[in-house]
């Protein structure tokens, strides 16, 4: 249980998504000019990489990696599917993410039209994928830890975009010069809270 807590505190504040790798930065710059539509498009990315996580670890373990196919039949056992790793991957997400649009079109069809192009865009977030990616390359003993990681993940990418919304909506009303209005500041804000999250490096978990 304590790795787990330890998996989940350290994918949110020291491998944050946004501030550690800076994967997911175009709907994150699009999308953060209010709270409420950065809140929606926030749950959806926690949503999408706590489903997408887990269900890719196990495709990953039990189908593509080399000798993954012995369950089935110890004949395969030389089989090595790696290679379909990006394509099964991105399969899973586009299919959790064709889920979560119609059901934010359903039941809050408000948040749906301001989200516009970018919920769909979530399927091509390279932070979606590469939490599959991390998960592939770290190599977690349990479905467990992969579910740990991809909440901490998501709840990360959470986190930054409602700050950085929160802050974007505060500094309309101060005196931003000319050149930087708009992205100019977003990009100075983001890198300062980029460095602000390194200090979590300090943490021995």
């Amino acid at each position: 249980m304590e790795n787990l807590i330890n998996i989940f505190v350290k994918s949110i504040f020291i491998d944050n998504m946004i501030f550690a790798y800076f994967l997911g930065m175009c709907s994150y710059l699009a999308v953060s000019k209010t709270v409420k539509t950065s809140m929606g498009l926030g749950i959806a990315v926690v949503f999408v990489l706590g489903i997408t996580v887990p269900v890719d670890y196990l495709i990953n373990k039990y189908l593509l990696t080399a000798g993954a196919l012995t369950w089935i039949s110890p004949a395969l056992a030389d089989v090595d599917l790696s290679f379909l790793s990006f394509i099964m991957f991105i399969a899973v997400i586009a299919s959790m993410v064709q889920l979560v649009e119609m059901v934010i079109e359903k039941f809050s069809p408000a948040l749906y039209s301001s989200l516009g192009i970018f919920l769909p865009l979530i399927a091509v977030n390279c932070a979606i994928l590469g939490g599959s990616l991390f998960m592939q390359e770290r190599e977690y003993a349990s479905v467990a830890e992969a579910t740990s990681f991809g909440l901490g993940s998501g709840v990360g990418w959470f986190l930054a975009i409602v700050g950085i919304a929160a802050i974007r909506e505060k500094i309309r009303y101060s005196n931003v010069p000319a050149p930087l209005k708009g992205l100019g500041i977003t990009f100075i804000i983001t890198g300062l809270m980029g460095i602000a999250f390194m200090s979590f490096m300090g943490i021995k978990l």
